[in-house]
């Protein structure tokens, strides 16, 4: 599955083991893995950031009244550098729960590096999509890492 879609990347002000972690990190994704206007479902983030390994979440979205399910499988973890995964979709809570390795799915690869005190991430998405979707599933993307930019500068409170 080579078919390229589209791919977002950014540079934050810290370190890379720190963004590294907002990805993997389940409490961290479930805080930030969701478009501006969305949140992810309770009970729905799982992310075993190892090869092999699973992830999902469920992202609500209340504006058109569904949940958007999502789910896959890690395929080369290294950390600081590279995360791949299959990422298939439904909206369908039976088949969430079901996680249908079968599915259709999409292959994602996630890059990272360090640079000088910055870090930096490229997220890029191959599958087959209509070019519609395609757009679509881009400007989704950006709206996610608008949601990373405001978790990684947002302060940590005091305990």
């Amino acid at each position: 599955m080579s078919n390229f879609l589209y791919a977002v990347e950014r540079e934050f002000d810290l370190p890379v083991d720190m963004l590294w972690a907002a990805w993997t990190d389940p409490v961290a994704l479930e805080e930030w893995y969701h478009g501006t206007e969305h949140r992810v479902l309770p009970g729905t983030m799982q992310s075993d950031a190892v090869e092999g390994g699973i992830w999902t979440v469920g992202i609500d979205v209340p504006e058109d009244d569904f949940v958007a399910y999502f789910y896959g499988r890690y395929t080369k973890v290294v950390e600081n550098l590279r995360l791949e995964h299959t990422l298939a979709y439904t909206e369908s809570a039976e088949e969430f729960a079901a996680r249908d390795e079968s599915a259709p799915h999409h292959r994602i690869v996630v890059e990272f590096e360090a640079r000088a005190f910055r870090s930096w991430v490229k997220f890029s998405q191959y599958g087959e999509l209509p070019e519609d979707q395609a757009v679509q599933a881009q400007a989704g993307m950006e709206s996610y890492f608008d949601s990373l930019a405001a978790y990684l500068t947002t302060p940590l409170e005091d305990s």
